[in-house]
């Protein structure tokens, strides 16, 4: 299951350089606006010291992270709904994103030139959300069109349906609200919605990029975009983007612990990054290890087992018998499988499974 989050935000707030942080891609960071004339597409390792502490145990001959794709997407401006700046063509790029990572400017930097003159991080937010909301008021009212008549006059449940859930986010969007506030009774209704594929309907991360002095405890303008955002069940991230790419060029996992604690974090802003965005997406991982390798992959929480076993190959699903499964915990305290499984803490579970982030995976199957 590959992760795609897109990041967005005005020109100069940060975006490309929390991109190189991100990837070993080198979008160019200079500082006027549209630097990114293309899309830049990383490729970034998602952290899990699990996988370490499993292969001291396995040796594998490789170990496989799970990966998330960071798509960095060139400065939106007011207006970029109707076209301007760049406007339709990065808003295209958005709509095949899973999430989205809003990045705001939180630092004074008088090197650093600000599109509308000074520093207002809930301002900025304002505009892209707006763009955003009309972007998503032209889709609505061209699905509003293709099924009113059928739904007023006609005797099709299905279009009645569509209509009263696009009625209801027209109604949001108008208010100068999000898509994603809007809740639904109804499975039938919030795959109506989901089938819009809606800008503002993907979940959000405010990425707060603050100075040096601030990386720990965030400042006044965080404090400003947490009031802001109360109420919309965002996460939050407080980064120092200067930070995390002075972090990205030590090369050994010892220097940049070292780093780290000189400045007072207990991790890096990338990994907590990562981390937030399987939390927003509502992500997690399950493991398997063996001889050849030691992975990690990526499922929906509350998945079963037989969709978990997909993940890996469609036909594990297809033909699925059981699953082996093995906790963490109990693989590091016994130190091998066999050990696990002469100490009787290995169990074997049927389709109704539900899979645990951290389970060891073995899947039995036929085809």
């Amino acid at each position: 299951m590959a992760l795609q989050c897109g990041i967005v935000g005005l020109p100069n707030v940060g975006k490309s350089t929390l991109f190189n942080c991100l990837s070993n891609a080198k979008a160019q960071a200079a500082n006027f606006p549209f630097c990114t004339i293309e899309p830049n597409v990383g490729v970034i390792t998602v952290p899990d010291e699990r996988l370490n502490r499993l292969a001291e145990l396995v040796h594998p001959q490789k170990i496989v992270p799970t990966t998330v794709e960071i798509v960095d997407i060139a400065g939106l401006v007011k207006g970029a709904s109707k076209g301007e700046g760049l406007g339709n063509k990065f808003l295209a790029n958005i709509r095949e994103t899973d999430a989205i990572l809003h990045v705001l400017r939180c630092f004074d930097d008088e090197n650093v030139t600000h599109v509308d003159g000074h520093i207002d991080p809930v301002r900025d937010k304002e505009i892209i959300d707006a763009e955003l909301q009309l972007k998503d008021l032209e889709t609505i009212e061209a699905r509003i069109k293709k099924v009113e008549k059928q739904a007023k006059t006609g005797g099709d449940k299905e279009a009645r349906l569509a209509f009263e859930v696009y009625s209801s986010i027209r109604e949001v969007l108008l208010r100068g609200e999000s898509a994603r506030t809007v809740t639904f009774d109804t499975k039938d209704e919030a795959r109506a919605a989901r089938d819009l594929f809606l800008l503002t309907a993907k979940p959000v991360m405010y990425v707060c990029n603050v100075d040096e002095a601030n990386a720990v405890t965030g400042n006044n303008y965080v404090d400003a975009v947490r009031e802001a955002v109360k109420n919309e069940n965002a996460e939050i991230l407080v980064v120092a983007a200067k930070i995390e790419s002075e972090i990205a060029e030590f090369d050994t996992y010892e220097e940049r612990e070292m780093f780290l604690t000189e400045i007072g974090l207990d991790e890096s802003g990338v990994s907590r990054l990562i981390k937030s965005a399987y939390k927003l997406l509502n992500l997690q991982t399950f493991l398997t290890a063996g001889p050849q390798e030691v992975r990690a992959w990526t499922f929906q929480k509350g998945w079963k087992a037989p969709q978990c076993a997909g993940v890996i190959h469609t036909d594990f699903e297809k033909g699925f018998i059981r699953a082996e499964v093995i906790k963490y915990a109990d693989y590091i305290t016994y130190g091998s499988e066999n050990a696990v499984k002469e100490a009787g803490k290995m169990s074997v579970e049927g389709k109704e499974y539900i899979v645990q982030d951290g389970d060891i995976m073995h899947f039995r199957f036929n085809v």
